[in-house]
């Protein structure tokens, strides 16, 4: 029994000690953390792109994220998937919330829109769910990752171990809706500025 409990009390301060420093926090413009709760803008990080809105794409319903020239855009905020940190971190789960009432049922959190064939384009939309981390709401969850001079919007969700999903940046794709977010291979480099 002894040896038991000493084995048991070793191999839990062995993957206790692996775990290593927690990820570098996100800054925002003016170098202060960027806090979950807090608002800011997206803004973007080379002056071909602008702020973040919402715009319909044939339907009314829900509504797609777009990128729009010379606009501050809306107010966002970051929940991490351990909604007790206050502090926004790279490689970390995070819930993106828009702060805008629209007609549409669902939430302005957004999410991962079902592939479109018409395109071939993974797009970023409106209706995902705040928390509950798992396969239901895999779509509902993406990173903010550093890169150049500046950060990136990342989709490789890690909330769900045993799921397949695609990982890739948060880019731009230019169509007759305006231009959309989507998973891309060249991403919408961004800074975030407090509201």
């Amino acid at each position: 029994m002894v040896a038991l409990v000493l084995l048991i009390a070793f191999s839990t301060k062995a993957m206790l000690g692996a775990a290593g420093p927690a990820p570098q926090q996100v800054v925002d413009t003016s170098g202060k953390m960027v806090r979950a709760g807090t608002y800011y803008y997206i803004v973007p990080a080379s002056g071909d792109v602008g702020g973040l809105d919402l715009t319909t794409t044939g339907q009314d319903c829900p509504l797609d994220v777009v990128a729009v020239d010379g606009y501050s855009g809306l107010f966002i905020s970051f929940t991490p998937v351990n909604s007790k940190k206050g502090v926004i971190r790279v490689s970390t789960d995070l819930n993106i919330y828009l702060d805008t009432t629209t007609s549409c049922p669902q939430s302005t959190v957004l999410k991962l829109k079902d592939y479109d064939y018409s395109t071939g384009m993974w797009f970023v939309t409106t209706g995902g769910e705040f928390g509950n981390p798992g396969w239901e709401t895999i779509s509902n969850w993406f990173k903010i990752e550093e890169y150049e001079d500046a950060y990136k919007l990342v989709y490789c969700p890690s909330v769900c171990k045993g799921c397949s999903y695609q990982c890739s940046d948060i880019g731009i794709y230019q169509d007759q809706y305006g231009k959309r977010l989507a998973l891309s291979n060249l991403p919408y480099k961004v800074k975030f500025q407090m509201a």
